[in-house]
């Protein structure tokens, strides 16, 4: 059945359960996806076993689990999978498994571990407003120690540390100044609606500024509306309810600006991958379904207005010779081409490499002890084949990619529109 929360049947454990098993079936007699992500093998493991000899209504009810908490939800097998809608036989596996951790989240509860990571705006909030003390915690090994043992949050893991001013406060400070806001006179230009992602709000603002220095060189309109966290991460723990509430919020503040001509541009990859395909199925109504057909990636944006003639190649500042760029799961997933590596590539003495492998790091997935040595063991491939190349810069739209590989390996990738940001000579906008 289709994504539906508000169908009653969407919450039926057993219907889920015979829909898991038909659409195991399926990828048992497929397996193009066997090397996306550790819930194909581990399923086609169980399938593999003697006793199962294939067939999948003989799977244990744990076996269905463990395949189930290894999807971390990249959404790669929807594109390789020849089976989705409008096949009759109907496969869309990402958000069947979504499907099962809202049924059981709805049964057993949402856990503590899940509450935490999903509510990315209450921890933001009060990160950013004891910056110190937050950021000494999360390098204190005893507090970290401990946050393991309450929350599951792995103690090794490397967590982003909060900002202490808000990208929203330095944004509407300058807008102050430069009174640069969206009027009914305002002259005839590119108008966009911004939405910044938790990454840059609370935890990396430099992102956020260098993209609005861009977006302004560009002669590009910026607004930036009351948000909250896309819901991404209440989605992984199978929240529907809080995820529903903020995709409402969100929609209520955009659809006005789209409706006013603004394009709405993120510059994170899951952000603009659920304002385009999750929004319109959650709440399906015409509003979300107007913010997702003009809803735009901060570099596919970029591009635009490129093949339109009017990005500036008017390049003044230092620029990296050779560049590895890392291309992230949920711009794939979207199919809107190599944006990000075409942009850099517009810097002129630049060579960049496109790096097309798993950080494994996944959202909130990456960040539970029970999934840490996994996903350090896919992290290592990409941080081998960035290293291999001993590029002078690392680029990744990916935030927690970003973290990942600096946690990993010391590296310190970058979002392009901050090497984009630098290459105009605008770098003093991210002291600020």
């Amino acid at each position: 059945m289709n994504f539906d929360p508000s169908n009653t049947q969407f919450w039926d454990a057993a219907d889920t359960e015979r829909e898991m098993r038909r659409v195991f079936d399926v990828c048992q007699g497929c397996r193009r996806c066997l090397p996306l992500c550790p819930s194909f093998p581990t399923l086609f493991d169980f399938l593999d076993q003697d006793e199962k000899d294939g067939d999948a209504q003989k799977l244990e009810r744990a076996e269905i689990d463990r395949v189930v908490e290894l999807c971390y939800e990249c959404k790669l097998c929807y594109n390789h999978c020849p089976y989705t809608p409008p096949h009759e036989w109907d496969v869309d596996f990402p958000r069947l498994v979504l499907r099962a951790k809202a049924v059981q989240a709805r049964q057993q509860g949402v856990s503590l571990q899940d509450r935490l990571l999903g509510n990315a705006d209450f921890v933001g909030r009060w990160g950013t407003r004891f910056a110190s003390l937050a950021n000494w915690t999360m390098e204190n090994r005893t507090h970290r120690k401990l946050l393991q043992q309450i929350t599951g949050i792995e103690q090794s893991r490397k967590l982003p540390h909060f900002s202490r001013r808000r990208f929203s406060d330095w944004f509407r400070r300058r807008q102050r100044q430069q009174v640069a806001s969206i009027s009914e006179s305002a002259p005839p230009s590119p108008r966009v609606a911004f939405f910044a992602t938790c990454s840059v709000e609370y935890n990396r603002p430099q992102t956020g500024q260098a993209a609005i220095a861009v977006l302004e060189k560009n002669g590009v309109l910026v607004e930036l509306p009351e948000q909250r966290c896309c819901g991404m991460p209440y989605l992984d723990g199978g929240d529907i309810e809080h995820t529903v509430e903020n995709a409402r919020y969100n929609v209520a503040r955009l659809a006005p600006l789209v409706e006013k001509g603004c394009t709405v541009v993120t510059p994170g990859p899951t952000c603009s991958y659920m304002l385009k395909q999750e929004y319109p199925l959650l709440l399906k109504d015409t509003a979300a379904e107007k913010v997702a057909a003009h809803t735009q990636d901060l570099c596919e944006y970029l591009i635009h207005l490129h093949k339109q003639g009017k990005l500036s190649l008017d390049f003044s500042g230092p620029v990296p010779r050779w560049i590895a760029y890392h291309l992230p799961c949920h711009l794939k997933a979207q199919n809107i081409g190599f944006r990000s590596r075409d942009l850099l590539r517009l810097i002129p003495n630049t060579q960049v490499e496109l790096i097309d492998q798993c950080s494994g790091m996944d959202g909130t997935w990456g960040m539970k002890s029970r999934f840490y040595q996994l996903s350090s063991k896919i992290a290592d491939r990409l941080v081998g084949k960035v290293q291999d190349g001993e590029p002078e810069a690392v680029a990744t739209d990916c935030p927690l990619a970003a973290l990942q590989m600096e946690d990993r390996s010391g590296l310190r990738p970058e979002h392009p529109v901050e090497i984009l940001c630098r290459a105009y000579g605008l770098e003093s906008v991210m002291e600020e």
